[in-house]
């Protein structure tokens, strides 16, 4: 009878546990908190008041893993936006054309993706969780991991056997220090830092205008040597709205009500301003700043059979870039694929599974330490940290513990990087289209190959005005045009 244990019950661990009950007699999952009652924020998550969003790749990986499950999210009120179709976006060189794509990010409140995602993933009896349990180390050796030692609130320490331990505890993940009480030393670790920090509030949205609106993302403007400052507004559920401030070092948003008001009214449109002002505040402004990349190269290091980690324990990037979520989807959709390769859990499975894993996330973090690294130096001058400089470009390189040599880009891919940086260099107009292409190939290479080579194809177009770019949403311009008229004299 085979046994595994996953260490985390959040959206990365629920989805491991629903993937490993295919392929294990026995699942149970080990969490550190109690689950909220209903569509709240978990005590024990950092993130849990911030947005979250899942882009087209990872509500894909997410449907095949547990089919209905984003017709649920919506019907539970979160929000679909085509990107950039519905997306209102002002990059560095300006604003964003709408264009139709496949490519969509799906937005809601963090406590409604993991309620809707934890029922479902548990909801077939065939996973045990056990709450306000704290894992406490490995049990094995540097060759083989056979279990865990966990503590359960009010009881002794025990010990668990499993053929399997899965870490999920994301970011604060103790593996580095579990592997080394076990004989396994000198697990890679890369910072790449962002020096960026932010804060977000949730706001109930003005009656006729809570989902009429596209999602809204005002990107830092040029100009090195000064902070960049940001902005996101998405809605989400219930007729509400999710804004979320950045800031790199010197620019950090407040979190008291003027100062955050006067951030936002200070960037370079006021639109988000103009839209939080006649919008109703709810709770607290939550500020967050841990937004370094972090990288554990677990697959470079001898693991014990028996042993993997998945999702942000192991590759956390920058959570402003929106990857992380998609990213563990599709990790636990390649967990399901190498058990069902190598006939389950066995020795067949250990070998290569961390690699698999790590290939999963390694377009992300790639994009992530390449944006934040540019902006690191623009900004504040900061590179890297934890390997020194040149972090960013060594971090993808080198082969797997199974030898397979890393992802390159494949000549599409190519191309498309090559423009975009020409664009960026010689002709700001069209980089925002290039911009588009690069957003769609990053969600998934083959998926809209024909418009991005269309949109590549096409001639430069002007760059939009302010009022140009929001009149392409008829609710959004409309709103504006009342509020511009009731405050005229």
């Amino acid at each position: 009878m085979s046994r595994t244990v996953v260490l985390g019950g959040g959206f990365a661990g629920v989805l491991a546990a629903a993937v490993l009950a295919r392929h294990a007699d026995e699942v149970v999952v080990v969490e550190g908190d109690r689950y909220p009652s209903g569509p709240r924020p978990r005590r024990g998550l950092p993130q849990s008041h911030h947005s979250h969003v899942l882009v087209a790749g990872g509500a894909r990986a997410l449907e095949a893993l547990l089919p209905g499950t984003v017709g649920a999210l919506l019907a539970h009120g979160a929000q679909l936006r085509g990107l950039p179709g519905d997306a209102l976006i002002l990059t560095a060189d300006g604003w964003f054309r709408r264009m139709r794509t496949d490519a969509h990010l799906i937005s809601c409140t963090r406590g409604l993706l993991d309620e809707v995602v934890r029922r479902r993933a548990l909801a077939s009896g065939a996973v045990v969780v056990w709450e306000d349990t704290r894992a406490l180390g490995l049990l094995g050796d540097a060759a083989r991991v056979g279990g865990v030692a966990v503590s359960r609130r009010g009881a002794p320490p025990e010990t668990v056997r499993a053929d399997l331990v899965v870490d999920a505890t994301g970011r604060r993940s103790a593996s580095p220090r579990w592997l080394a009480e076990i004989g396994v030393r000198d697990v890679e670790e890369t910072t790449v830092a962002t020096g960026l920090a932010y804060a977000t509030r949730l706001y109930r949205a003005p009656a006729g205008l809570a989902t009429a609106i596209p999602a809204i993302m005002l990107h830092p403007g040029p100009g090195p040597g000064r902070p960049a400052r940001g902005a996101t507004l998405f809605p989400v559920e219930d007729g509400r709205w999710i804004v979320t401030l950045t800031g790199t070092r010197g620019g950090e948003p407040p979190t008291d009500e003027q100062g955050f008001a006067a951030f936002a009214r200070a960037l370079r449109d006021p639109l988000v301003a103009d839209l939080m002002a006649e919008a109703t505040p709810l709770g607290l402004i939550r500020p967050y700043r841990d937004t370094v990349n972090r990288r554990r190269f677990f697959e470079r290091a001898r693991l014990p059979a028996g042993f993997t980690v998945i999702g942000d324990a192991a590759v956390a990037v920058n959570p402003v870039h929106s990857h992380g979520m998609s990213v563990a989807a599709r990790c636990a959709l390649r967990l399901d694929e190498e058990l069902t390769r190598h006939g389950g859990i066995g020795p067949a499975l250990f070998p290569g599974l961390q690699s698999a894993l790590a290939a999963e996330a390694e377009q992300s973090w790639r994009m992530a330490v390449e944006a934040d690294g540019e902006q690191a130096a623009a900004g504040t001058g900061e590179r890297a940290q934890g390997t020194g400089a040149g972090a960013a470009e060594r971090a993808g390189a080198g082969t797997g513990r199974d030898g397979a040599p890393r992802r390159e880009p494949n000549a599409f891919e190519r191309e498309i990087r090559a423009r975009l940086a020409q664009a960026k260099l010689s002709n700001p107009r069209i980089a925002a289209k290039l911009f588009a292409a690069q957003t769609l190939l990053s969600d998934d290479p083959g998926t809209d190959r024909p418009e991005i080579a269309r949109v590549l194809s096409g001639r430069p177009e002007p760059l939009l005005t302010s009022e140009e770019a929001i009149g392409q949403y008829p609710g959004l311009a409309a709103w504006l045009r009342s509020r511009l008229a009731a405050a005229a004299p």
